[in-house]
């Protein structure tokens, strides 16, 4: 892929989230953030929406920083790729994930902890420590989950002697201790193992997850554990191990381990640059099937308005239902409706619909 058409696709894709992030209607999640939750994402949501209002408004911070998010991506790939035609490869992979278009287009943390996570690789490169601290204190105040991070560095620190690292992440560790922030643990075995494959295979695209699941087994197995692989594989295998007991709050592991698909390329390519073009010709095979199906599955989700908004009892139908029932009701003018789902009062009440008062009879 030449530069120039690595452009176009990059401006192309700008503009579709964009789209998407100003024509979506409010989803439970946001909504639920937005009226019953403190925090960051509260803060931006609320600030956002004063300022611009609409759909756009609760998502304008989240969407420029998700854009910063793809050149920092960009930039994380030169340190593991060193063809550039692989680095706008890896990039491009990276964004149509529909976790990070989903991720782009809503307001969700994740937004604001993948580019702290890019910038804390960036700055491990150069060896800038006291910068990698600044960057873990602001995952610590920013992320509740932060812990999954720290851990995952303390770790690599220990093995790899990097003392500063090792210090420091363990600080953090201890802080996230006694400030009982971090991933809530109980429960009892309860089935949700398999649900959280489903919630990884959503946000990866079902063969790019498959195969970047066995790259992070392999890397384990055979290959040169760097940061990154600490990095999401801790947060992968921990999210695992807690889902045997548990159901999981994808957001709280989703940035670490969706940053790895540069791993994922670059270990494709160790494997078929090193065989004769003859026998080359089975991977590139595969690997065309697997861009493929990400493909397909990211065009649904940028496409999902033409194609199922019309449509009941679809993935779409939690975000456009309530949003096309005030509609209705603002048409009849009439500004109240009761249900018992607590996430679609909460999207109701952003379009000025109320809960209906409760009348007694004598």
């Amino acid at each position: 892929m030449s530069k120039k058409s690595f452009t176009i696709f990059i401006i192309l894709y700008i503009i579709t989230v964009t789209y998407l992030a100003y024509s979506t209607p409010i989803s439970p999640h946001e909504a639920r953030i937005f009226y019953s939750e403190n925090g960051i994402v509260n803060f931006l949501m609320h600030y956002g929406y004063d300022i611009f209002g609409g759909f756009i408004g609760l998502r304008i911070f989240f969407l420029f920083i998700g854009l910063i998010s793809i050149y920092l991506y960009y930039e994380v790939s030169k340190i593991y790729l060193n063809k550039e035609r692989d680095q706008y490869l890896a990039t491009i992979i990276y964004i149509l994930l529909p976790g990070m278009i989903t991720a782009l287009v809503l307001a969700n943390i994740s937004t604001l902890i993948i580019p702290l996570v890019l910038i804390f690789l960036l700055l491990h490169n150069k060896g800038w420590i006291w910068l990698q601290l600044v960057v873990m204190a602001i995952l610590f105040l920013v992320h509740n989950a932060s812990v999954i991070f720290f851990i995952s560095i303390f770790i690599y620190a220990i093995i790899h002697k990097e003392r500063a690292l090792s210090i420091f992440s363990a600080i953090f560790l201890l802080l996230s201790i006694i400030t009982l922030r971090g991933v809530e643990i109980g429960g009892r075995p309860s089935g949700h193992f398999v649900d959280i494959f489903g919630l990884y295979i959503a946000l990866f695209s079902p063969l790019i997850f498959i195969y970047f699941f066995y790259t992070l087994y392999r890397i384990l197995l055979r290959e040169e554990k760097n940061i990154l692989w600490y990095i999401s594989f801790g947060a992968l295998i921990l999210s695992l191990i807690l889902s045997i007991r548990q159901r999981i709050v994808i957001t709280d592991f989703a940035p670490y381990v969706i940053i790895s698909i540069v791993l994922m390329l670059d270990s494709f390519n160790k494997r078929v640059r090193v065989r004769l073009p003859i026998y080359q010709k089975y991977y590139l095979i595969g690997f065309k099937i697997v861009i493929f199906n990400l493909s397909i599955v990211s065009s649904i989700i940028i496409l999902h308005q033409p194609l199922f908004v019309s449509k009941k009892h679809n993935f779409t139908s939690k975000i456009y239902h309530p949003f096309q029932l005030a509609k209705e009701l603002n048409k009849k003018n009439i500004k109240c409706y009761n249900t018992d789902k607590r996430d679609m009062v909460y999207q109701l009440h952003f379009y000025k619909i109320v809960s209906c008062p409760k009348y007694k009879f004598k």
